[in-house]
């Protein structure tokens, strides 16, 4: 027989328990009075949501829009203001949000397979800012230490030095197949983008020598045979978490953490996939260095060949080793040495 509450009888429901959030007076808990904020950004308009009041509004994305953002978000006092990443449009905005309010960046991709999951498949600024109040309420995205005015400069010199790369790559390409006429125009073009990396590196050496902590986490990561200028000079501006996390964190961050694909029986292959593409693609290049010029890392390499894993996996290895190791010397502010092998400094 079943058994029937009278109404005096129900249970009251559970209490949340509420987190300190990193601001004063904010928490992290669930109540009636928390707020999350969704902004979608675009070039010329911040479209804004507001969960669960369902207060939707928009401002420009320029100095006023955004000051007027700023001060409409000082009454609020949200729990959490969430914004995609766009490219660096929401630069200007989030660098203003932060001084006042609790506001993560996330990435565009986990918010569309949120939205795919919750059944959403339109479209717009609109639904889209009051998608990403959603996600802020449903998933509470970790806060990350925003990075300051001249580490997004070092950032965006090192994008710039890919960017040039990239397109001298590019123009080569086009030399070997373009009509004779063509050769001379794009020859010369060719000729002014390498001139311009060769000043680029140069400011951004400068950039790196003119502040002692950058100047010291360089000769840090350098002190490990494989890891040059340019290998140095992206892990700080692209993960200016090293050094702070542990081992696992920081694989899974910059995406050399391997991932399972298990279901049920069936054991599917680890796969390494995510994390900071940039950072990842520069750890790749200086492990391929790695391997053959540092012979602590080559011995690790060719052990795992030899156990009969694939050259793949084993470089996969051996990147997720550099990545600990630098993470390790940056922590303990310590050279690496290779007197003591690869698992003497990093077992945390």
């Amino acid at each position: 027989m079943a058994l029937r509450l009278e109404p005096e009888q129900l249970p009251e429901p559970r209490a949340r328990i509420r987190k300190a959030g990193p601001w004063p007076g904010f928490t992290l808990g669930e109540t009636m009075s928390d707020l999350f904020v969704g902004v979608d950004v675009s070039k010329a308009r911040l479209d804004v949501a507001v969960r669960p009041t369902g207060e939707v509004w928009s401002v420009t994305n320029d100095e006023h829009g955004i000051a007027e953002l700023l001060t409409r978000l000082r009454e609020l006092r949200p729990t959490l203001v969430v914004a995609e990443a766009t490219g660096g449009l929401e630069g200007a905005m989030v660098a203003e949000l932060a001084t006042a309010v609790p506001i993560a960046v996330v990435n565009p991709r986990q918010v569309r397979d949120f939205a795919k999951a919750t059944g959403q498949l339109a479209k717009t600024d609109r639904l889209d800012a009051v998608l990403l109040a959603r996600f802020a309420d449903a998933v509470r995205p970790e806060l990350r230490p925003l990075k300051d005015e001249q580490t997004r400069e070092l950032a965006a010199l090192v994008s710039r030095r890919r960017q040039l790369r990239d397109m001298i790559v590019a123009e080569g390409n086009r030399l070997g197949t373009a009509p004779k006429k063509l050769h001379q125009g794009i020859q010369k073009h060719i000729d002014w983008m390498r001139r311009e990396l060769r000043l680029l590196e140069k400011d951004l050496d400068e950039n790196i020598k003119s502040s002692p902590v950058w100047r010291e986490r360089e000769n840090l990561m350098r002190g490990m045979k494989g890891v040059g200028p340019v290998s140095a000079a992206t892990m700080i501006a692209e993960v200016p978490e090293l050094g702070t996390l542990n081992r696992k964190q920081i694989a899974a961050l910059v995406g050399v953490a391997p991932l399972n694909r298990d279901s049920g029986t069936h054991r599917g292959k680890r796969s390494i996939w995510g994390g900071r593409a940039t950072a990842r693609a520069v750890l790749y290049m200086a492990t391929m260095s790695a391997v053959r010029s540092n012979p602590a890392l080559r011995t690790f390499y060719e052990r795992l060949i030899a156990n009969g894993k694939s050259k793949k996996v084993a470089l996969t290895a051996a990147m997720r080793k550099l990545l600990t190791i630098l993470n390790a010397v940056v922590r303990d502010q310590r050279p690496w040495d290779p007197a003591f092998g690869l698992d003497a400094q990093h077992s945390c």
